[in-house]
């Protein structure tokens, strides 16, 4: 850890509320991990008792949460440099970094050991095992090491629905790799379209983002490729157990407009996009978050239709 995060560290907290440890969790990732987990737990052939089940989802939220407080332990001194991040907790003075690293330490440890408890040790072992590489692979390693650090990193935001249909079936399948790998493929271009209009951030506090290491050029060409390769992967699941017609046709036409937002980042200049304040990549930022939403949605939803016979192939 740098200097400055050791300083940061060693600040004491001032006036820190409930408020403050709540952001600590990261809430608005923290939504991601628990729609997609409880995606992959109802998207399971294996049911659980609605308590177990709201058990599973509440301990999985708080190691997701666990991992969001370390993330900011241990990034406190670029996210004091960062515009969008400086106002967080620890940047702010009102929660030191000793604390930050304790509480998420204790919920770390929690969230485990209650998730093994509720459910079953292969959960646990996916649960542990995301949050070591949230925080020490990606957090401590990758982002601050290679341009591929969002690319490679993305799999710690990619386990929850693994660990849903775990919690439901005490396996991992081909259905949780693909749920895990539809999460992979979408975070670089949603990352990348956020990393283009806030790339001064990513110069001052010196984290090698593609849009620093590579330029804004190659970061375009990077988010229609990978948007080609996430719509094949996207609309491919439709025929699968876990996709279906109401999912295919939800997947088609999603990623017939993501495919096309790609396309115009792709082909907009640099002149054009500060002109209009990157506007069309602002858009693609904001409908990359409709975009998987909607998708677990589908699959949720072509889940609660197989009892009645209408969901699945």
């Amino acid at each position: 850890m740098s200097d400055a995060s050791l300083n940061t560290t060693q600040t004491q907290a001032t006036e820190a509320g409930f408020g403050d440890y709540f952001a600590l969790l990261k809430p608005r990732v923290m939504t991601l991990v628990v729609f997609t987990a409880f995606v992959g737990l109802v998207a399971a052939p294996v049911g659980l008792h609605p308590v177990v089940a709201f058990a599973a989802i509440l301990f999985i939220a708080v190691g997701g949460g666990a991992s969001g407080a370390l993330n900011m332990w241990w990034d406190a001194d670029i996210d004091a440099v960062m515009k969008r991040t400086a106002k967080r907790p620890i940047p702010a003075g009102r929660i030191s970094g000793d604390e930050a690293f304790g509480f998420g330490m204790a919920l770390a440890g929690f969230s485990v050991v209650m998730l093994a408890l509720a459910t079953n040790f292969l959960a646990a072992a996916l649960l542990a095992f995301t949050i070591f590489f949230y925080v020490v692979v990606y957090t401590m390693w990758l982002k601050r090491w290679t341009p591929q650090n969002i690319v490679i990193g993305g799999a710690a935001g990619a386990f929850p629905p693994m660990i849903g249909w775990a919690a439901a079936t005490g396996t991992i399948s081909v259905e949780s790799i693909l749920m895990f790998a539809l999460i992979f493929m979408w975070t670089p271009p949603h990352f990348w379209a956020l990393a283009l209009f806030t790339r001064m951030d990513y110069d001052n506090a010196q984290v090698p983002m593609l849009t620093v290491t590579h330029g804004r050029r190659a970061t375009r060409v990077h988010i229609l490729v990978y948007t080609i390769l996430l719509a094949a992967l996207a609309i491919g699941t439709g025929f699968t157990s876990v996709g279906g017609p109401v999912y295919l046709v939800v997947a088609l036409y999603l990623n017939a407009r993501f495919l096309k937002g790609a396309y115009d980042i792709w082909r907009r200049s640099e002149e054009r996009a500060e002109a209009d304040k990157y506007l069309t990549e602002r858009k693609f930022f904001k409908a990359s978050l409709v975009y998987l939403f909607a998708h677990f949605g589908a699959i949720a939803l072509e889940a609660a239709l197989v009892p009645f016979g209408l969901g699945g192939w």
